[in-house]
This record gives structure tokens, C-alpha cells and sequence, in this order.
């Protein structure tokens, strides 16, 4: 029998971790769940077996199946969500150093039309935020009149 998923798997390497924990914050909160994975002095209600049982089900559902089997151990929701935070949650340290570079060798020329650049430009501009790192609208300006074709210098003026 096929389970039908909300969302992706939680990749093996964490590919997606990003991604997944959002969709599983996002699931919890709208399932009155939330609380399940924060530390109980922080929690607005109190969380009960049949709330752990359901967030736990949400969990697993949503990892691969060598994921699943790896945690099978843990019962915990918030034990489960902190050891995958502490095993994947490290992201900034791995983008942040790509999405400068990314942002450093941008050129509009390099993108058959403007529609894919400015998706690009979105893309790392996300990444440099969650990152920390935030690019001004004259950051955006700049690096686009900067890296036009010199026949396109017109623009610039």
C-alpha cells in the first residue's frame, strides 16, 4: 500500500534538510503540534502521549527508509527533531562561502534571458539571508549594470 507523503523525504545526506524542517514545522503547526519540539519551558500547551505519537508518525513518514532505521530508537519527537538539527543544521557554515562565490561570479550575460538571471539573483539572495547576509536593492542594481555585455552599455548610463 502506497503512502501518499506532503512532502518530500528527508534525504540520507541532508540534501534537503532545509526544506524538510520547514514542511515539518509548517505540518506540526497546522496539526496543533508544534509544541512537541520545543523544550517544555517554552511550550504554550502541554504536550501528550497522543500528540508525541502523531508528530513521531509525521516524522518518520517523512525520512528515508536507512533515516528511519538509523532513529528507529528514538521515541521522542523533540529528541528526534534536536538530533536531526544537531546532524544537519549546519548549512550556513556549508552555503554561505557558495552563495558569495555564487554572488561574486554572477553575470547577466551568462543567462539566455532576464527572467532566468533574476531567478538566480533570488535564489542567492535567499541564501545570503539565511545566511546573514543581506544584499541592498543598490547591491542588486549594481551587479546587474556591472555585468551587462559591453553592447548593452547603454543601459548603464
Amino acid at each position: 500500500m502506497s503512502i501518499k507523503l506532503d512532502f518530500p523525504l528527508l534525504d540520507v545526506a541532508g540534501k534537503n534538510y532545509l526544506d524538510w524542517s520547514q514542511d515539518i514545522q509548517n505540518h506540526l503547526d497546522a496539526q496543533g503540534l508544534l509544541d512537541v519540539i520545543y523544550e517544555e519551558d517554552n511550550r504554550e500547551i502541554p504536550v501528550t502521549r497522543e500528540m508525541n505519537a502523531k508528530a513521531t508518525i509525521l516524522f518518520r513518514r517523512h525520512m528515508s527508509d536507512s533515516m528511519e532505521s538509523e532513529f528507529v530508537a528514538v521515541s521522542s519527537p523533540k529528541e528526534l527533531w534536536d538530533s536531526l538539527k544537531d546532524r544537519f543544521d549546519h548549512q550556513k557554515t556549508i552555503w554561505l562561502p557558495e552563495a558569495r562565490h555564487d554572488w561574486l561570479n554572477l553575470r547577466f550575460q551568462d543567462f539566455k534571458s532576464v527572467t532566468e538571471y533574476n531567478a538566480e539573483v533570488c535564489r542567492i539572495r535567499a541564501l545570503l539571508q539565511y545566511c546573514g547576509e543581506q544584499l541592498t536593492d543598490n547591491d542588486l542594481l549594481e551587479k546587474t549594470y556591472t555585468t551587462f555585455p559591453s553592447s548593452d552599455n547603454l543601459l548603464q548610463k
